[in-house]
Formats: C-alpha cells, sequence, structure tokens
C-alpha cells in the first residue's frame, strides 16, 4: 500500500508530465444506431500515448455493449517548474 495521500500521487505524476485528460465518448446502442449519447470520462494520463485512455476503452469494447462512434479529446498543460530568466537591466523612476 502506498504511504502518498491521492493528491500526493497526483502531484507526483503531475510533476513526470501526466496531465488532466478528458475524453467525450460518442456512442450508440445497437437497437437504436441513429440515437447518439454522449460520455464523458477524466482522468491523469500520459501523452501522447494516453494509456489510461486506450485502456478504458479496450474495456468499453470488450465489455459494454455500446457502440463507440467517436472519441473527443482534450489535454491540459503539463506541470512544470517556474521559469526564471535572468534581468539584464534594471530601471528606476
Amino acid at each position: 500500500m502506498s504511504s502518498l495521500s491521492n493528491s500526493e500521487e497526483e502531484f507526483a505524476l503531475r510533476l513526470k508530465g501526466w496531465r488532466l485528460t478528458t475524453a467525450e465518448v460518442l456512442y450508440y446502442m445497437p437497437d437504436h444506431p441513429v440515437l447518439l449519447q454522449s460520455f464523458l470520462w477524466q482522468t491523469l494520463d500520459l501523452a501522447p500515448e494516453f494509456p489510461r485512455l486506450r485502456q478504458f476503452l479496450d474495456h468499453w469494447k470488450r465489455e459494454i455493449e455500446a457502440v463507440i462512434h467517436s472519441v473527443r479529446l482534450a489535454s491540459g498543460e503539463t506541470l512544470a517548474p517556474a521559469r526564471v530568466s535572468k534581468v539584464d537591466a534594471l530601471y528606476h523612476h
């Protein structure tokens, strides 16, 4: 069992390049193919491979009767240390 809290684990993943990822899955049920429905799912994931999203979609295809029509993906920025720039001049009023 990990000694880190959920927020500490999330922070550690974000420092390694993982980012908040949102997937909108448009799908239909086989008995109503003209009715598209939407499912939103969010997780921390690692671009560009998106291993958690791929695992989720593989599970969907194996276990859920709904047929995926399309998936739209949005991914946030990575967490990075603050950037520091050297100042070459100082001006006074």
